[in-house]
């Protein structure tokens, strides 16, 4: 049973009254078709939708004073005024107002070619295609978001038009690549290409980022505690490396073979608690312990893993950036270097395939060294789409090792999260391999011709050194 003819068409005639469709009934094709409708609708209303909230900021300009359309309706921004008319949350208020006085600046760029050479007419001139796309109804304000904050501003463009030509090429990239990957994995991307980018500058932002970081305890009325505060990515990997070590079991996280693991792991997934009681039970303990134990020895437990991956040739031309294991955000070699100093480092050759060189072949599992190596080249869970960090993967053979005499080298092993390992294992699915590249290849029912999906890494320090 098929939705009536015309009812999406339907949506935008405020005169009907609007009924929920019945899609119960749809076939799986019909019902992904469905969506991809209403999606391309909705994209061309939020766009219209950000072009009228740019309009609202437009009319209530600081320079207006109380003489703003916001300020006149009693609202103190036009972000305010603009959540209030479309019941939208700030954050989506903020983004439409972002996205549409890009779109804005764009077609006046555009009504006067001449404008693009002015900065002061086009304040980003490297995200006129991104503000054409939207204009267009072909990119979603989501994702032209996420670009524009991913390539960041430009401090004087005048002044950089090696970065500008640059940030150009990169926004046409971003864009063809926008339909294969979430948003959120779009703005990881479009941080890595402005750090490659603009190397020089990923000190400076690290610094602001650290700047930002803060801790707020606020006691509540009712006698409890709350906290509240944002981590710059060296801080985030450290907490972040304790939180999974703590509670990755219980939220689906690897499973694991050394029976004491196994035993922790069964453990936690059994405990009556709450994953965020484990959690807040966990942080405390490892605060007490600290407070306990000698300054040189804190925590007095090893510590969670922290690795930065970093390339040999920024590090010692002391230019570039590195990343922390499982981080999206580019670290300046300073802070690589820091850390080498203290936890010294695991030295990983690549061939030029990207493939790191095998260090054991003989044991059923990959061993410590060979985990590190896979995580240095995969950056996570290989599977298309998947955002999982490495410290949540298994390691999996492509040749089983029962099934098919598989050997345990770093070639022939992929990491995957539990969840697309187990899909592997129970629902059909093959990884393959043809040299450095790695490929999903789905079921016959999910796919008859088998056709291999790209299972690219997701490792951005080794991106950098293949594209040198």
């Amino acid at each position: 049973m098929s939705l009536r003819p015309g009812w999406i068409a339907d949506l935008t005639d405020t005169s009907v009254e609007f009924a929920m469709p019945v899609v119960a009934n749809l076939v799986d094709s019909e019902l992904l078709n469905t969506q991809r409708q209403l999606s391309e609708v909705a994209r061309r209303i939020n766009s219209a939708a950000a072009g009228v909230a740019a309009e609202i900021a437009h009319r209530s300009r600081r320079e207006l004073g109380s003489a703003g359309l916001a300020q006149r309706l009693g609202a103190r921004t036009p972000e305010r005024l603009v959540q209030r008319v479309t019941g939208s949350t700030a954050r989506e208020a903020q983004t439409m107002v972002r996205v549409g006085t890009l779109v804005a600046n764009g077609m006046d760029a555009a009504a006067s070619p001449d404008s693009r050479l002015d900065p002061a007419a086009n304040a980003e001139p490297w995200l006129s295609d991104v503000a054409a796309e939207v204009a267009a109804g072909r990119l979603s304000i989501a994702v032209a978001d996420a670009i524009q904050a991913g390539l960041g501003p430009v401090a004087d463009a005048t002044s950089s038009p090696d970065l500008v030509a640059g940030l150009i090429g990169a926004q046409k990239q971003l864009i063809r690549d926008s339909p294969t990957l979430t948003v959120e994995q779009l703005l990881i991307r479009a941080r890595e290409l402005r750090a490659d980018l603009d190397a020089e500058g990923v000190r400076d932002r690290e610094r602001m980022l650290r700047e930002r970081r803060y801790l707020h305890i606020t006691p509540t009325g009712d006698g409890m505690t709350r906290i509240n505060g944002l981590l710059d990515p060296e801080s985030a990997a450290v907490v972040i490396g304790a939180y999974d070590a703590m509670t990755s079991p219980r939220r689906g996280g690897p499973r694991f073979v050394d029976p004491t693991q196994a035993t922790r792991a069964e453990d936690l997934v059994t405990d009556s608690r709450t994953l965020e009681q484990i959690a807040v039970d966990s942080f405390v303990d490892l605060i007490r312990i600290a407070t306990l134990t000698d300054s040189n020895d804190v925590l007095g437990l090893r510590r969670a893993p922290v690795q930065v991956i970093v390339t040999e040739r920024d590090l010692a031309g002391r230019r570039g950036s590195g990343r922390f294991e499982g981080g999206s955000e580019a670290v300046s070699i300073d802070t690589v270097e820091r850390h080498i100093c203290e936890s010294g480092m695991v030295p990983i050759l690549f061939d030029t395939t990207g493939q790191a060189v095998n260090v054991g072949r003989d044991q059923r599992l990959f061993n410590r060294r060979q985990r590190i190596g896979m995580a240095a080249r995969d950056g996570g869970c290989r599977f298309p789409e998947c955002d999982y960090p490495p410290s949540w993967t298994e390691a999996h053979h492509i040749n089983e090792w029962t099934r098919d005499f598989g050997r345990t080298d770093i070639a022939d092993g992929i990491l995957l999260c539990r969840h697309h390992h187990l899909l592997v294992h129970d629902n059909g699915w093959r990884i393959t391999r043809t040299g450095g590249d790695y490929f999903a290849v789905p079921p016959p029912s999910i796919d008859a011709h088998q056709r291999p999906i790209p299972a690219p890494t997701k490792s951005a320090a080794l991106r950098r050194l293949l594209a040198s």
